[in-house]
């Protein structure tokens, strides 16, 4: 869905910046391709085949899903950008890593599973902020688990009868989730390596769980965490029960414009928050960002076929510079986004005075700076277009997924009916309604400096 997609994309801009900088850049995105969802899905697809056949084609289809919506987006798959190592490749890896761990006396078997003691782990809960004393209170030992502590966790699976197996010295079964990543990300990049992303939802227990592990067996593991936001649509969580679940090929279809503009315009939907901070899908955000990436393409139709052009404007200069500072602080996309609309308004500007060698050349300067930091690093594609086709002056966008203008005027006939009711006393009524809204998940926060003043939210 679109939002794995932002997270992709992310990672891919931070991935071209590096390269763009002149770094070597050593890009791993793991692959689980066996677990409980996994597992059931092969038996309800594929009954009558061995299990771990079925798994293998269950996850052979969605990792190919998966890859074609990213390359649908530009977001790179290529072995050679990027190595995705697949759990059920590094099981014999992750065995001897277990091992370790309770040669260490971290880890402990337990009946065919295998757990990591959490008492034995340095600092636990340093990630996410979180006191191990005060974990410990609100965990529960659930059934079924053989555990010492409720925090510890699963570092091998015993299997059951109709689940594939691994051969190993404490019994038939597979790995846990979080060892997967330890063993992957150390057995190629090191014991120690640089940056280790992902959303903010894995923080705990997942990440935790990584660094209590890797450093349980001794390895210094990742120098520097990022956590990206979460996307919402339409002020609410994305879930298929809710009816709000896009998939990316959904999303794309849906966006009212040319086929070699769509991935663009989604990908500036996502430059427009701070990685770390959560974003809102709405029609709003896709029709601005729609008008923002036809502006750029209306810019760059007046090439003015200058191969080699004077790079002296001072203007086009400053925003090269911020555009830098701005990655350089933190990958802040938003302000680098800035930048290159800093350089598409400077040109429009030029555009609209004598056209002087100057500012031939200017504009020129400023649609290669466009065109190289916009593909480069931002990853967009920035079609080649032509000037004289009418499709590209069509910029509307249409609604997507469900009404919600309309729903919101509803919502707002409710809270104008609420603020009446309240200004004649009718304090009942009034809360009625209140209790109505909140029925439908929308919250009304009344200014206490302020009382006939109102807002909500969803």
């Amino acid at each position: 869905h679109i939002g794995h997609a932002r997270s992709a994309y992310i990672f891919d801009v931070i991935r071209r910046y590096f390269k763009y900088k002149g770094y070597k850049v050593t890009f791993v995105r793991n692959v689980t391709d066996i677990d409980d969802k996994i597992i059931k899905k092969a038996k309800e697809d594929f009954k009558d085949e061995d299990i771990k056949d079925a798994i293998k084609k269950v996850s052979k289809k969605y990792l190919n899903a998966y890859h074609k919506a990213l390359k649908a987006l530009g977001i790179t798959t290529e072995p050679g950008d990027i190595i995705e190592p697949k759990a059920t490749e590094y099981v014999g890896k992750m065995k001897k890593f277990i091992a370790e761990l309770i040669k260490k006396d971290v880890a402990y078997g337990s009946d065919g599973d295998v757990y990591f003691d959490i008492t034995k782990a340095k600092n636990y809960g340093k990630l996410s902020n979180q006191n191990i004393e005060k974990l410990k209170e609100g965990a529960r030992i659930q059934p079924g688990e053989k555990k010492k502590n409720a925090l510890d966790f699963a570092l091998w699976k015993k299997s059951k009868e109709d689940e594939p197996a691994w051969p190993s010295s404490w019994g038939g079964g597979r790995p846990g989730w979080h060892i997967e990543c330890s063993v992957m990300s150390s057995d190629i990049l090191g014991n120690e390596f640089d940056i280790h992303g992902g959303g903010i939802d894995l923080i705990f227990p997942h990440h935790e769980n990584e660094i209590a592990q890797s450093e349980g067996a001794g390895k210094k593991f990742a120098k520097i965490w990022m956590h990206h936001g979460l996307l919402t649509i339409n002020g609410q969580k994305m879930a298929k029960s809710l009816g709000n679940f896009i998939t990316v090929e959904g999303a794309l279809e849906n966006i009212n414009a040319q086929d070699d503009a769509k991935a663009d315009i989604l990908k500036d939907f996502f430059l427009g928050a701070e990685y770390s901070n959560p974003i809102d899908f709405t029609n709003k955000s896709i029709k601005e960002s729609t008008e923002a990436i036809y502006s750029i393409l209306e810019l760059l139709k007046k090439d003015q076929g200058i191969k080699k052009p004077k790079e002296d404007d001072e203007t086009i200069k400053l925003n090269i510079e911020q555009f830098g500072k701005a990655m350089n602080d933190n990958f802040n996309m938003l302000r680098a986004r800035a930048c290159i609309f800093g350089i598409r308004r400077h040109c429009n500007d030029l555009l609209g005075r004598e056209k002087t060698e100057d500012v031939k050349h200017a504009v020129q300067w400023g649609i290669n700076t466009i065109r190289k930091l916009g593909k480069d690093v931002l990853g967009l594609s920035l079609p080649e277009l032509n000037p004289r086709d009418p499709k590209w002056k069509d910029t509307s966008v249409i609604n997507v997924y469900k009404d919600v203008e309309n729903e919101n005027k509803i919502i707002d006939d409710k809270v104008n009916e609420r603020q009446r009711l309240r200004k004649e006393k009718k304090y009942a009524e009034a809360d009625k309604i209140r209790k109505e809204l909140e029925a439908k998940g929308v919250i009304l926060e009344d200014k206490t400096d302020q009382p006939t003043e109102w807002r909500w939210k969803r």
